[in-house]
């Protein structure tokens, strides 16, 4: 395999696999130990996680743009209005659910890359989160961005610290805490993947440069912009294709997807 090859699968699987409840990162794992080859690190995975970051804010562009005004008028000209009022206190519960993950990142992040990032954990998690799909895959919940409250946040924020270990999905172990929490399927997808956006970006600002530092990769400047791209694209594409998925109430087929791949890694990979 060719390293342009080896790079464009890379990002197309992480580009793919991040927006849909299917683990970007126990995907990567299986893909490791399926073709015998080394990943190129962490800072690689958060380069193409970073490529993610920037699809789904082109995705959701109209409402980062709604929020950023909302909050402005907010801070600088005393605007209370009720609609204003709503993005500022979504703002602010997005504060709070980002910060369970990110203190247990820092906290544990190496001891889970070091103990829980094994093959066989990824089948074992990727079972459980099929059944976690399968459990709210009719729900329908009756509040909407408004109607979140302090206690949700705190509840979805740890649902995404549990993501930190991989085969765990952070959108679907967030979807899926929203859900059960009543919260409707739109404004679920919505929180969780606004979520997204200041752990992948404090991510990206911490440890992304070594990317540009480390000796081993900054030679492979082509293959790492091919597997940018390719993890941009796929995101988009596959963030669609998930809305899409989710307004049609066909999360089963996730859980199918989650289950047969599980037993399969832990029958012949683990």
């Amino acid at each position: 395999m060719t390293i342009w090859l080896f790079y464009l699968l890379l990002g197309l699987i992480q580009g793919f696999t991040e927006p849909i409840p299917i683990s970007s990162s126990g995907h990567l794992v299986i893909f490791q130990e399926l073709f015998d080859i080394q990943l190129p690190g962490l800072s690689f995975e958060i380069f193409v996680n970073f490529a993610s970051l920037l699809a789904v804010l082109t995705i959701y562009r109209q409402d980062v743009v709604r929020l950023v005004v909302s909050l402005w008028t907010f801070l600088f000209k005393k605007d209370r209005s009720d609609e204003t009022m709503v993005d500022v206190k979504f703002i602010g519960l997005l504060l709070v659910a980002t910060v369970p993950a990110g203190v247990l990142g820092v906290l544990f992040g190496d001891w889970i890359g070091e103990k829980l990032s094994g093959v066989a954990t990824v089948g074992y998690t990727l079972i459980l989160t099929g059944v976690a799909l399968w459990f709210i895959r009719n729900m329908r919940g009756n509040k909407g961005d408004g109607g979140i409250t302090l206690r949700d946040a705190i509840l979805i924020g740890l649902a995404q610290a549990v993501a930190l270990i991989p085969g765990i999905s952070r959108s679907g172990a967030t979807i899926v805490m929203a859900m059960l929490l009543g919260i409707k399927q739109e404004s679920a997808l919505r929180f969780s993947f606004f979520l997204f956006i200041p752990i992948s970006l404090g991510v990206t600002i911490l440890d992304g440069p070594e990317l540009f530092t480390n000796p081993e990769t900054r030679d492979l400047f082509g293959p790492l912009i091919l597997a940018f791209i390719a993890s941009y694209a796929l995101t988009a594409i596959s963030l669609k294709w998930f809305q899409h998925i989710m307004a049609k109430g066909e999360l089963k087929y996730f859980s199918f997807y989650c289950w047969i791949v599980g037993l399969l890694v832990v029958l012949f990979l683990a």
